[in-house]
């Protein structure tokens, strides 16, 4: 983990650096790009192409997508308590989904015209999955489980398979559960241009939804337009903001928590107290020689991990905000007084006791959130993006006639007498 203090010559320098916006590199757009027009143009093989390429699966058309056999296999293979696992979050993002979920509503407004809004759930959308060593059961249940709770009719899951053309038993038993109606075997930007486009054997969907690494998440970018995204949700992050209350044994476990998911994973520890950055700095070593995965913590620990020793607490707060990180771990005094000067973080963890594992996994609110800066657009994945919104406008006669100066008002200054005549014919007609 690289440290910076006030004392630093570079300490400002590091600090403007942390001010991200979620820009993609020039090889990763044009790499991204060449594969979207690759789907569009071969369809089914260029995906059969790319599995091979990237997955070392050879897929055909009778192969592409996971079968009720192979399902019925996986539920066999989960073991129960694995079972009880999703199901008990399957319930707590239901049960979250049911109060952030849009409802109807209308009113009258001072003309007298009824307005009114309509909150559906889309027919049909695609869930991305990553693949890697590391199965996401969880990332299915916080995609899929959110689509099923609004209502989704027809639920398609895109993760990628192995060499032996199968998928992890407990993600497809997730991705089942989670309300999936179909389930291809296919990742990377391939899938993300397969769901949005179509392709012979693949139906397009409405929106995607779903993290992924840099190129699944330009392909989402790129791809706005032909499909509606959720957000733009890449490489796992984790911030903590602690005074000297905190514990580091808690605060170095959430980090290398983060810092196991990939070689990429950011990890970034902001603190008033030079004691408790020395302890947590100490406290990570030690940790992180336990690990199983502790290769690509490693890996995390030398290029992407960071500690700033800040002046105050306010200080803190500015460059959680200018970071804008996916999980912000917050362990301070007057605890709520500097949580409503958060903005920009996708999910916070207040408190010592609270854990993003149980964020991660179960607490109920989606794990999938905006990285990279992207939190400063984007919020994290919730029910109601499932929804398609649609406004109800209903007029009766006085409404008409209330109505109608206004309208003509706007019409005249933007010069569109059409509209003017839209309703003043009503107008005429009904105060007859």
């Amino acid at each position: 983990m690289k440290i910076y203090r006030p004392s630093d010559t570079c300490f400002d320098e590091m600090k403007r650096r942390m001010n991200r916006r979620a820009l993609p590199e020039d090889s990763v757009r044009d790499t991204v790009n060449a594969i979207i027009r690759d789907v569009s143009v071969r369809g089914d093989e260029a995906l059969f192409d790319y599995a091979a390429r990237f997955d070392k699966a050879h897929l055909d058309s009778s192969s592409l997508f996971v079968t009720e056999a192979e399902l019925a296999e996986a539920e066999a293979m989960v073991e129960e308590s694995v079972k009880e696992a999703i199901a008990v979050s399957l319930a707590n993002i239901h049960y979250f989904s049911d109060r952030s979920r849009r409802r109807d509503w209308s009113g009258v407004n001072a003309q007298g015209v009824e307005v009114a809004e309509r909150f559906l759930p889309y027919d049909r959308v695609g869930i991305y999955i990553p693949g890697g060593k590391a199965p996401l059961v969880s990332t299915s249940i916080m995609t899929g489980g959110f689509a099923q709770a609004a209502g989704v009719r027809e639920i398609v899951a895109a993760t990628p398979c192995g060499p032996d053309g199968r998928v992890n038993p407990a993600l497809l038993y997730a991705l089942k559960a989670s309300g999936a109606t179909e389930i291809v075997k296919i990742g990377g930007a391939q899938a993300i241009a397969a769901l949005a486009l179509g392709t012979e054997s693949v139906r397009p969907v409405e929106k995607i939804f779903g993290p992924g690494n840099r190129f699944v998440v330009e392909a989402k970018r790129q791809l706005v337009g032909a499909v509606a995204i959720d957000l733009l949700p890449g490489p796992s992050e984790v911030m903590v903001l602690a005074d000297d209350t905190a514990d580091a044994e808690f605060l170095a476990a959430d980090l290398l928590a983060q810092g196991e998911h990939g070689p990429d994973s950011v990890v970034v520890f902001v603190t008033t107290s030079k004691a408790l950055l020395e302890q947590v700095e100490a406290e990570v070593e030690r940790q992180a020689a336990l690990l199983s995965r502790g290769s690509i913590i490693r890996e995390v620990l030398d290029k992407h991990a960071y500690g700033f020793l800040v002046s105050s607490i306010q200080e803190g707060v500015e460059l959680v905000n200018a970071f804008a990180p996916e999980h912000l771990v917050l362990v301070t005094r007057d605890e709520e007084a500097v949580l409503n000067g958060i903005r920009t973080a996708g999910a916070i963890y207040a408190g010592s006791l609270s854990t993003v594992a149980c964020g991660d996994f179960l607490a109920g609110p989606s794990h999938t959130l905006p990285t990279g800066g992207a939190g400063k657009s984007f919020s994290g994945l919730r029910a109601d993006q499932f929804q398609r919104r649609t406004s109800v406008v209903r007029m009766d006669r006085n409404a008409v006639l209330n109505s109608a100066p206004y309208v003509a008002e706007f019409a005249r200054v933007e010069g569109l007498d059409a509209h003017n005549h839209s309703i003043q014919v009503r107008a005429a007609r009904v105060d007859r």
